[in-house]
């Protein structure tokens, strides 16, 4: 089993909070984790149609069987069940009672504000970070692989080819997750929609053009983008709004949670195909965008990404806002150093006045550079 980053916060949140509650996208380890960590507490799923049946119907005597130290899987099944969870823990004043596991982040995040705001802390999993896969002796050929195969740990654990796993994730878990949190009359149209973002990875999001291309309205589009995020599907990367007295892209850039699934999308069939790809930088700039995530998230914390781009075309993929001050990264798929990667962030520096320090250019190259524009350093070495 690889060890998960996140597995030391969720024992420290325990010993502060009477809950813990943690989402991230189906398969991505959450009750593996929880089950092989935990193993003094039970497991419950409410996934199982008795239990849940049990749960709904005698919410107070589901909480007597289970009153202490229980696991609760798919919690956001029965949101009724929360109101008597924040009674219990009340009474109770105790901290580690229970940890709520659930899929679909809007419907359990929804219940948990409602309900436990307060006493829960929340954490996300996503799928392994590339540090977990090293320490856990993943390897991978090369950056078109890692791309190709995304980070779903069912891949690894069963050596899944992902052109066995990813369209059956799809159809299994994506679209039946959206038919729980929206009506979706036309599924074949959300389906093309899903592709269309793939086919927009990197980009500016121009929600009119993608319901124009899809054949809905602007209002359905905005919902089902809604659905994608909440499903840990779809990451929407906000612009940075300090001004620099220029006038700034207002919409969000539109990115996977894992680049695997996305390749499914692209209809890219063998790792060889991502190196040739039109998409092939969008793809990898998506795959250091997610490393961050996976980096704050890890360690419980709420990243504040950003990007930069002005009217007149000025860019930096990625701002990392930490501290109150802001480290710029620009994303490129070379693995040969060129001081052109540097003429984004040489063009920002003009505009904020942050020192050379503050900048990084990541790239597929092995070879780390300290040069007077900022560091250079590989995709891989970012977080150890």
């Amino acid at each position: 089993m690889v060890n998960r980053l996140l597995t030391n916060k969720i024992k420290e949140m325990l010993t502060k909070y009477p809950i813990v509650t943690l989402t991230g996208p189906r398969q991505s380890g959450k009750s593996t984790l929880l089950k092989n960590t935990f193993k003094d507490y039970n497991y419950v799923s409410l996934e199982d149609p008795d239990v849940r049946l049990f749960a709904t119907e005698d919410p107070r005597g589901f909480l007597k069987t289970y009153p202490d130290k229980t696991i609760i899987d798919e919690a956001q099944k029965v949101p009724q069940l929360f109101s008597y969870i924040q009674t219990a823990t009340d009474n109770a004043n105790k901290t580690g009672m229970y940890i709520l596991a659930g899929s679909q982040n809007f419907l359990l995040l929804e219940a948990v504000n409602q309900s436990l705001a307060g006493r829960a802390a929340v954490l996300r999993l996503l799928p392994f970070s590339q540090k977990e896969m090293r320490d856990g002796g993943i390897e991978w050929k090369d950056v078109d692989n890692l791309i190709f195969n995304g980070s779903y740990p069912r891949l690894y654990d069963k050596d899944i080819h992902p052109v066995d796993f990813y369209p059956y994730y799809i159809e299994t878990y994506v679209e039946r997750d959206v038919r729980q949190v929206r009506n979706i009359g036309d599924l074949s149209k959300f389906q093309k929609f899903v592709k269309l973002c793939a086919g927009r990875i990197g980009q500016v999001l121009n929600m009119s053009s993608l319901a124009n291309d899809c054949g809905i309205s602007v209002s359905a589009a905005n919902a089902w983008m809604s659905v994608l995020e909440s499903s840990f599907i779809c990451y929407l990367l906000k612009p940075d709004y300090n001004n620099f007295s220029k006038r700034l892209v207002k919409s969000p850039k539109l990115y996977f949670y894992d680049t695997g699934l996305a390749c499914s999308l692209l209809d890219i069939k063998k790792a060889e195909q991502v190196s040739t790809h039109f998409l092939k930088g969008g793809l990898f700039e998506n795959l250091v965008i997610v490393e961050f995530l996976k980096h704050y998230y890890n360690q419980g914390l709420s990243p504040d990404l950003t990007f930069f781009r002005d009217s007149s075309g000025n860019e930096i993929d990625l701002i990392d806002n930490v501290d109150g001050k802001q480290l710029a990264y620009e994303v490129k798929a070379g693995a040969t150093f060129s001081p052109d990667y540097f003429k984004g962030i040489i063009k920002w520096q003009s505009f904020s006045g942050y020192p050379s320090d503050n900048c990084t250019v990541v790239y597929t190259g092995n070879l780390a550079m300290n040069t007077s524009n900022g560091k250079v350093i590989n995709y891989g070495k970012l977080f150890g």
